[in-house]
């Protein structure tokens, strides 16, 4: 056990490197040897704990769900299946206003069931949606939020890369916290889809409907031309292929959750099976060895530094436990005179300040080896605790200055006039949406529980 002093300054050091641009990485494990030297001032004893750590992280086979629902989810929107899935949410909601926002909230909650990331969909989406929202008169910060605001299903809905870090770190069944994110991950996608239609309805210049009358319907993916009427008779993709794609795309889903929720497989070989059917189903839809090379190789550099994460924050958390700072802060919070709904809003303004400054992975690895624990102690149930986390950490996606989605959508879409405040901007609706369900699930946590309890 350390002395507070010496615990204090762990902290302080890892702070400071973090906030000076350190790798979130090399900030851990620096801290972590740093904590283990503090204790036993021999640094034989922190290679060997080390290399320990290492040895018995990664030969953990569930860390290899990570690269294989990437790859699960990349080999489908390489081969155009997001593509087909807006397209055909785009013609199935004709009769609503906004539809074309409509669409891009569904097939971005369908394709959350199939790539795990969120920053996939919004590039994804940036170059599928944008332009035929901007055909069509769409504001331009209205239609820039609905694709940055809904791209954060991909951390919600299962299978989700956030999911399984915290499954990682707390030790919670993969599979569980799956299940527990589908009912709040479907309650975030019907707010988001009531905001847009309401928004339509109250302010049709959000949707174009006063600046231009609409004839017909443009080819997916033609030029962008904002508020230019469509000509007469340009035809639309034919439905049969449209719903094959689709049908393949849920046919995988339903495959790969659906074993993993029954029992049957593993996360991990539930994962595998998933990113061999991907590759299957690309392959029918005609993508090329060099396509394929190129979704190996994305995947290889997106994971490789997740999983390097990953190691680095098991050896945090277990210096944590060892120089007795996570019972510090355990003592200190519950010492304070709060009682546990005022903790848990101690730990949700915590994730919302760091939700501005640093990604959501270094949030999580940072964050969950000390407040965990003392949720547990409080009483919150485990698998609700883990969305509301979640939850929280993911509105740090579209929080200024860091918001990685807004980024990704500024740095993916076509129109180079496009501002970063315009995205923030369009994107608050949503963040407060996010927030309405993490109340909700606070106060009512079967929202989260349920589904793994049956």
């Amino acid at each position: 056990m350390l002395g507070s002093t010496d615990m204090v300054a762990i902290l302080a050091v890892l702070l400071v490197l973090v906030f000076a641009g350190v790798h979130i990485a090399v900030a851990l494990g620096i801290t972590a040897s740093l904590g283990i030297y503090l204790m036993t001032g021999d640094i034989e004893v922190v290679r060997s704990f080390v290399a320990n750590t290492a040895y018995e992280a990664l030969r953990d086979y569930v860390f290899a769900v990570i690269p294989l629902f990437m790859l699960m989810g990349d080999f489908l929107a390489k081969c155009g299946a997001a593509s087909d899935l807006y397209t055909l949410a785009n013609r199935l909601s004709r009769w609503l206003p906004a539809r074309l926002a409509v669409a891009t909230i569904i097939a971005n909650a369908i394709f959350a069931f199939v790539t795990g990331v969120s920053i996939a969909a919004a590039a994804a989406f940036s170059r599928i949606a944008y332009p035929e929202m901007m055909r069509y008169g769409y504001r331009r910060d209205f239609a820039l939020g609905c694709i940055a605001g809904s791209a954060c299903l991909g951390m919600l809905i299962p299978p989700s890369v956030l999911m399984i870090v915290w499954g990682v770190l707390t030790e919670i069944s993969i599979g569980k916290l799956f299940l527990a994110g589908v009912i709040p991950g479907l309650l975030v996608a019907g707010g988001f889809i009531v905001y847009v239609v309401a928004a339509g309805i109250l302010r049709p210049e959000n949707v174009g409907e006063t600046t231009v009358r609409r004839i017909g319907a443009a080819p997916l993916g033609a030029a962008v031309s904002p508020r230019v009427a469509l000509a007469v008779g340009e035809s639309e993709p034919p439905l049969g292929p449209l719903l094959a794609s689709t049908a393949l795309v849920f046919c995988l889903i339903l495959g790969v959750l659906g074993s993993i929720w029954l029992g049957i497989c593993t996360p991990t070989e539930g994962a595998g099976v998933g990113a061999v059917g991907a590759l299957v189903l690309a392959l029918i839809k005609g993508i090329t060895p060099r396509d394929i090379w190129q979704v190996v190789v994305n995947v290889g550099r997106t994971s490789g530094p997740l999983l390097l994460l990953l190691f680095c924050a098991q050896l945090y958390s277990r210096v944590l436990s060892m120089t007795g700072f996570t019972d510090m802060a355990k003592t200190f919070l519950l010492g304070a005179g709060l009682d546990s709904w005022g903790i848990l809003l101690v730990m949700l303004a915590i994730w919302f300040v760091l939700g501005c400054l640093i990604d959501s992975i270094s949030i999580i690895l940072l964050t969950v080896p000390i407040f965990y624990p003392i949720a547990m102690q409080l009483g919150f149930d485990p698998l609700a605790f883990a969305i509301i986390g979640i939850l929280a950490i993911e509105t740090g996606l579209l929080t200024p200055p860091f918001g990685i989605l807004v980024f990704t959508v500024k740095a993916s879409v076509v129109d180079r006039d496009v501002q970063l405040s315009e995205i923030f901007w369009g994107s608050i609706p949503y963040w407060l949406i996010l927030m309405v369900v993490v109340a909700m699930i606070a106060v009512w946590p079967g929202l989260a529980s349920f589904l793994p309890n049956l």
